[in-house]
């Protein structure tokens, strides 16, 4: 075979190759929904539920700077159920249980930033020492930067509980007290814990919310799936930077997924 045709066939197979792994690359993007907890000074490193105030300010400045598009769930929950083109460096910010820290540190740096971000309530904790209380909810959520979700009426895991009943009240009760409370619709539902089965689901869909987050529920379960969004928990390892680009681009879920095998 001559060198020419070497050449060719070569570049032939690399071309080839190559569009593979594009396609392939594709198809195991999933935008980032990144999850926190508690936001706080003393947060230590082992906590992988706490962070920083400092670590959380320069994670959004590295969003904001690097000119990530921010969307409120919601709006990303619509962009995945119609199935439109979601423009590229997508990333939507979560919050779980109503810390009062996320009303001190995290809602002045989003404000800073004019970063949308989506707080999931676990109601029957509202006014408690170290959770946020109604005023403060309110306040947060009249600023249009913040939105409100159910996380339950308290934090047992919705998996637990063996009564239809008491499945129910969790999911539509804490639905019906946030509206009430704070005169709009609630949209979005965080299963305590992460985790879920198909009944809970569906009591989910039964009671009105439009969207449901877990955080890792496994490859059975489609990325498309607007019952059971996938998210990222940010902690202590995030405070580099490095490490928080991975995590928020959109290829990490896959590599969480098989890791271990």
């Amino acid at each position: 075979m001559s060198k020419r045709r070497v050449l060719i066939t070569f570049f032939g197979i690399a071309i080839l190759l190559s569009g593979y792994l594009a396609n392939f690359i594709r198809g195991k993007y999933v935008v980032p929904i990144i999850m926190y907890h508690s936001v706080n000074p003393g947060a230590l490193p082992e906590d992988r539920l706490a962070i920083s105030p400092a670590t959380f300010e320069r994670q959004m400045r590295f969003l904001k700077y690097h000119h990530y598009n921010v969307l409120p769930l919601e709006s990303l929950a619509t962009l995945i159920k119609e199935r439109k083109k979601i423009p590229s460096k997508t990333i939507s910010i979560t919050f779980d249980d109503g810390y009062k820290n996320n009303y001190i540190y995290v809602f002045p740096i989003l404000k800073k930033y004019n970063l949308p971000a989506t707080i999931f309530i676990i109601t029957d904790e509202v006014g408690r020492t170290d959770r946020l209380n109604w005023d403060e909810i309110k306040t947060m959520q009249d600023s249009g930067i913040i939105t409100f979700g159910s996380h339950a009426l308290g934090p047992e895991p919705l998996i637990n509980i063996k009564s239809e009943q008491d499945l129910k009240k969790q999911i539509f009760d804490s639905k019906k007290i946030l509206e009430e409370k704070l005169g709009r619709r609630i949209s979005a539902f965080s299963y305590a814990g992460g985790r879920f089965n198909d009944r809970i689901k569906q009591l989910v869909i039964d009671a009105g919310y439009k969207l449901a987050v877990t955080t890792n529920p496994g490859k059975k379960f489609a990325n498309d799936d607007i019952f059971a969004l996938k998210r990222l928990r940010i902690s202590a390892n995030a405070n580099n930077l490095f490490v928080f680009w991975i995590e928020t681009s959109g290829y990490y879920n896959f590599i969480r997924e098989h890791r271990h095998k």
